[in-house]
């Protein structure tokens, strides 16, 4: 059962900027990674379902946040059905993260009121979304379908959307400020931010401080 409700968590997502994400299947990697995600400040953590092993590190992901990090908000991304989705929420999700639209998704998750972000790739993937209850879609490939340029014609007639694009986002000043300058909610940030060098060294200390540095400019850009 998930241990936040929705509104805390579209408000977390909204009020940090990022959703960081990723997926390791060694299960005291992990650990670490979440304990370097949240000491550089991130309150919110989207752990995808890509290798056998998802269902049994996230399980323990969540009980070790519970113990030690208790302000993380975990969640489950690469999710594209209702029974997969239904899976992970009995084992403590706080939000689902899709790579696609599905209906039968948004409908579990507004029955138990859990935090659900589809991901989207046209303006009628976004419009059919949103009118099941998408409160933040994700734009994925947030690069390829049209990068901050489509977030932009996208806001011009619906300002109301709430977009968090994925793929295609760095750590990087110029990248972020386009991404920002363009309208977005949020971002998710994987492999630019979580980078696979860092963990084969076990330097978690440097993903802590990139976590850090690019909260902070995050803060930084939407004062602008």
């Amino acid at each position: 059962m998930a241990q936040f409700d929705r509104l805390t968590v579209f408000n977390t997502v909204i009020e940090d900027g990022m959703v960081p994400l990723f997926y390791h299947a060694d299960m005291e990697t992990a650990q670490s990674l979440v304990g370097a995600l949240a000491d550089g400040g991130s309150r919110v953590l989207e752990f995808t379902n890509r290798g056998e092993n998802a269902l049994e590190v996230f399980r323990a992901l969540v009980k070790y946040c519970a113990q030690f990090y208790p302000q993380m908000i975990i969640g489950i991304g690469s999710v594209d059905d209702a029974p997969t989705a239904a899976l992970f929420l009995a084992y403590g999700a706080n939000f689902i993260v899709g790579p696609t639209f599905n209906p039968e998704v948004a409908r579990l998750c507004n029955r138990r009121k859990v935090a659900y972000m589809p991901g989207c790739g046209t303006l009628n993937e976004i419009a059919n979304a949103e009118e099941y209850g998408a409160e933040i879609v994700k734009l994925f490939p947030g690069n390829a379908a049209g990068g901050a340029d489509f977030v932009k014609s996208v806001l011009a007639p619906r300002p109301w959307s709430r977009i968090m694009p994925t793929g295609g986002v760095t750590p990087e000043e110029d990248n972020l400020r386009q991404w920002f300058s363009a309208g977005v909610t949020c971002v998710g940030m994987g492999s630019k931010l979580v980078r696979q060098d860092w963990i084969a060294a076990g330097n978690y200390a440097a993903i802590t401080e990139l976590t850090r540095s690019t909260l902070a400019l995050i803060r930084q850009l939407r004062a602008e």
